[in-house]
């Protein structure tokens, strides 16, 4: 596990200065499926996009808000990178897209009986967004309505 003290000066400066939100998330989303019925979809912070996607905008003042779908057969070796962020290593999610994103992991437990199914299609975002007030206003609601459009009992979140 990194620390703060692992990252450069700027990074450090950033953190301490930045006007973190508070927000009670209780009561909270309540899993009302058994787990092993359950519909589960993934959602990442690792900015993964398919070959025929636009790859997120790192330029974007505030952070690109967008969000990408990827569908469940995806070969996640195709995966881009887009991330905006430089303090943490991509080797990892490079070398293993299934530590930010994993769907085979997902496929396993599926075929284990160990959850009901996997969704058809899970979304990937930039992480790395200081400024989320359009995120939490517009983007969030708009994928937790496809979520629920699909079935989606769970969702199985991987920040990166």
């Amino acid at each position: 596990m990194a620390r703060l003290a692992d990252l450069p000066l700027r990074y450090r400066l950033f953190m301490r200065a930045y006007r973190y939100r508070s927000v009670d998330w209780r009561p909270g989303a309540v899993l009302k499926t058994p787990l092993f019925q359950a519909r589960i979809a993934a959602i990442t912070t690792a900015a993964f996009y398919t070959p025929d996607q636009i790859p997120f905008d790192e330029s974007v003042r505030g952070g690109d808000v967008s969000y990408r779908i990827i569908p469940m057969d995806t070969n996640l070796r195709t995966l881009g990178i887009a991330h905006r962020s430089d303090a943490f290593d991509h080797r990892g999610i490079e070398a293993d897209k299934n530590l930010a994103l994993p769907l085979d992991r997902l496929r396993e437990l599926a075929r284990e009986r160990r959850i009901g199914s996997v969704s058809a299609r899970h979304f990937s975002f930039m992480g790395s967004i200081p400024a989320p007030g359009r995120l939490v206003s517009g983007t969030a609601p708009e994928v937790s309505k496809l979520l629920r459009d699909d079935g989606v009992d769970g969702v199985l979140l991987t920040p990166v």
